[in-house]
This record gives structure tokens, C-alpha cells and sequence, in this order.
């Protein structure tokens, strides 16, 4: 009996890791939806919102970015190194959104609603890859 090398080359999405991964999207997108809000209303509760879900966003995105490096150190390949780097510029620009929104909220528009768009998008985008490439339940 020959046993397939394939099989073991397959690195499957850990339930944790596809969690951490899936849970960026509504935290940023819960960030861009207040941020909408904000600018409709200018009622400052919005911003503060706002933030409140933009770091628990990076919470989840550094938990996923974390493991990212693990699959990169164990898996190398140029998949592993795209997706660590697609998940290292959503989490940095989810950082500098962060810091736009730490600032007075009138002060934080416009460019905390054009930033919490990209992040949300780059957080979609590397969602997508995270469970396309890795397959889900053994399959690829």
C-alpha cells in the first residue's frame, strides 16, 4: 500500500484560526457601519463605538496574524507568505485607523471612514484566501 505524500502536504484552517480569521470581518465592519453613522449623525457615541470595535478587530486579526507566522515557519511557501502579508498590512492599517480614531471625532473624519473602508475590504480579502487556499473539513 503507497500512501500519498499529498495528504500530509495539506495544511487544513484550524477551527481557532478560521474563528480569529472570520471574526475580523463584522468587528471592522461593525467599525465602518458606526463610522457611516457618525458622519450621517455627528453624534460622538458613534465614534466611540467606532473604535471600541476597531481594536477588537486588531485583537483578532493580531491572534490570525500570529498564527499565520506558525503556518509560514512550517509551511513555507509563496501562498504563506502572501496571505502573512496580506493579514500584516490589514492589521497595520487597522492600527493607524486605530489612531485616527483616538484623536477628537470631528478630527477623525474623513480619513477614519475611508480607512475603515480598506481595512474592511483587506480583512475580507484575506478571510477569503485564509479559507479558499487552506480548505475547510479536509478538503482542499
Amino acid at each position: 500500500m503507497t500512501v500519498s505524500n499529498d495528504r500530509l502536504d495539506q495544511w487544513v484552517l484550524h477551527p481557532i484560526h478560521g474563528a480569529l480569521l472570520a471574526g475580523t470581518i463584522p468587528l471592522f465592519l461593525g467599525g465602518l457601519l458606526s463610522d457611516f453613522a457618525y458622519s450621517s449623525s455627528y453624534h460622538i457615541q458613534w465614534a466611540n463605538f467606532a473604535a471600541w470595535l476597531i481594536a477588537g478587530g486588531l485583537v483578532f486579526g493580531g491572534f490570525a496574524f500570529v498564527w499565520s507566522i506558525v503556518h509560514l515557519v512550517r509551511h513555507r511557501g509563496p501562498f504563506a507568505v502572501i496571505y502573512t502579508l496580506l493579514l500584516l498590512t490589514t492589521w497595520i492599517l487597522g492600527f493607524l485607523n486605530s489612531l485616527i480614531h483616538a484623536k477628537d471625532a470631528w478630527a477623525s473624519m474623513p480619513a477614519g471612514l475611508t480607512l475603515s473602508l480598506i481595512v474592511v475590504l483587506l480583512a475580507c480579502a484575506s478571510t477569503w484566501l485564509g479559507f479558499a487556499k487552506f480548505g475547510v473539513g479536509g478538503a482542499r
